[in-house]
């Protein structure tokens, strides 16, 4: 048999799939359900952008279906068994800072500039068109070949939830949504807030009291923004003072507004993936420990010194007493994603616990919940999805390391993630790209981008895994 040149079918379609990816990046996808509607229940920016693909395909001559308005599928081929490909077209928020607008899908210097470019538009349509490759060249399968698309990806995945309720779940698969060469191993993912209990101390006429504070609007993200508002009776110009100094000597961008008795601080921090604290500058973390060292109302004080004993510069777990790693897949890590706090209803916490494959977060539970207690607070909105793990001896994965060899030339390591991705809905699963070993991880920062030239490469690497995993039985 000929060997397949990949790489040459996919440019030969390079200008359509760019163009596509373009038209595709230009959907604000963002989750939305305060303006909600019966055929759009997660918000009409998700619901364009499931449209968007699902038209594609039906154009292309694929079987498409909309399953619930909240996800879909697309398929060709033949067969008992499937081969699930899973991705998503919803995106995070934009943030702010960027050089180009975020949905415009910029191209400048060989790559195209949008949210989403990374993660996971820009993959979506590689993975789109490498189906479309092996397709076009009416190339025999023994597999049915199945994307399977959702909109709910970046929250609560409800979107997965629904499709696997009502449609087949794939004997194996891969999600275009991370690194190369190979994930193996997904952390678990635990979302909660911690929250401040009733009958806390009141507010009262100290110096300083704090009106409000807001920081983030996700738990899998670092905030960039935060903002508080506060009543002084003090010396306003020496807590100015401090502000600017203690901003400046975390070399952090920050502004103060002065009215009356009002006091606003504003902090900019760098926004980066909930599952990377480290790779950002939490904004509300920063503008937290420096309220908490002020002579704040007894509310607020008990709220701040929280955040600044046991979140503030530990992105580990280790002032919370939870602090785990192996060697599987690394550290546990948390991410303070939201803070929210009023002196009417008090202050909260969004976090993300991205823990260890081996660690038990029932464990890891209880230790929090007997510290917080002593503090005066406790765990609302608990969420937790366990740790993925697949074998590097299954043919999925002896599979994709021959792949990736073959097409770039370089070993395959099998790798570990923080982040998790729908491979971990498959019983055998991978995360599969699209990000190139030595290229900066910018999902959900600003001026995120993908390289042009990584796009053709993910995509003939992808056309040759489908055909691979998709011919044998």
């Amino acid at each position: 048999m000929t060997k397949i040149d990949w790489m040459s079918e996919v440019e030969k379609r390079k200008e359509s799939l760019i163009q596509d990816t373009q038209g595709l990046l230009h959907i604000k996808s963002i989750l939305d359900e305060a303006n909600a509607l019966p055929v759009a229940p997660l918000g009409k920016g998700v619901k364009e952008a499931l449209d968007y693909m699902l038209q594609l395909g039906e154009k292309d001559g694929f079987i498409a279906k909309n399953v619930g308005n909240v996800s879909g599928h697309l398929e060709f081929g033949e067969g008992k068994e499937l081969l699930g490909i899973l991705c998503h077209v919803d995106v995070v928020p934009e943030g702010d800072g960027w050089t180009s607008d975020p949905f415009g899908a910029e191209i400048r210097d060989e790559k195209i500039y949008a949210r989403g470019a990374l993660d996971d538009k820009g993959p979506t349509m590689a993975a789109y068109y490498a189906m479309k490759i092996v397709k076009d060249m009416g190339l025999p399968l023994e597999k049915r070949v199945r994307m399977i698309i959702g909109t709910d990806e970046e929250s609560d995945w409800r979107c997965v939830e629904h499709y696997f309720n009502h449609e087949e779940m794939p004997t194996l698969g891969f999600a275009p949504d991370a690194d190369f060469p190979i994930i193996n191993a997904e952390k678990g993912i635990s979302n909660f807030d911690i929250v401040q209990n009733a009958g806390t101390p009141d507010v009262s006429n100290n110096a300083i009291n704090v009106l409000s504070f807001a920081s983030g609007k996700r738990y899998n993200m670092v905030p960039d923004y935060a903002k508080a508002v506060l009543t002084v009776k003090a010396d306003k110009n020496e807590i100015t003072k401090q502000f600017t100094s203690f901003m400046n000597h975390h070399d952090l961008d920050h502004h103060f507004t002065s009215e009356n008795e009002k006091l606003i601080l504003e902090v900019k921090g760098i926004s980066a993936h909930g599952s990377l604290p480290e790779h950002g500058k939490n904004a509300g973390l920063y503008l937290a420990d420096f309220l908490s060292k002020l002579r704040l109302d007894a509310k607020a004080a008990q709220y701040f010194q929280l955040i600044s004993r046991f979140l503030f510069d530990d992105s580990r777990g280790v002032n919370l007493g939870i602090a785990y790693r192996d060697d599987v897949s690394g550290d546990l890590t948390i991410n303070p994603g939201k803070f929210l706090y009023s002196q009417e209803s008090g202050g909260s916490v969004g976090i993300t616990c991205r823990y260890s494959v081996t660690n038990k977060m029932e464990d890891t539970k209880k230790k929090l919940e007997s510290l917080l207690a002593k503090e005066g607070f406790g765990i609302e909105n608990f969420s937790d999805s366990k740790p993925h793990h697949v074998d590097e001896k299954e043919f999925l994965i002896q599979t994709l390391i021959r792949v990736y060899e073959e097409q770039t030339g370089e070993k395959a390591e099998l790798i570990a993630i923080g982040g998790g991705t729908y491979a971990r809905s498959l019983k055998s699963g991978v995360a599969f790209g699209p990000l190139f070993p030595g290229r900066p991880d910018i999902a959900h920062q600003k001026d995120e981008y993908m390289y042009i030239e990584d796009l053709l490469r993910a995509t003939a690497i992808y056309a040759q895994a489908i055909y691979e995993l998709a011919q044998n039985k």
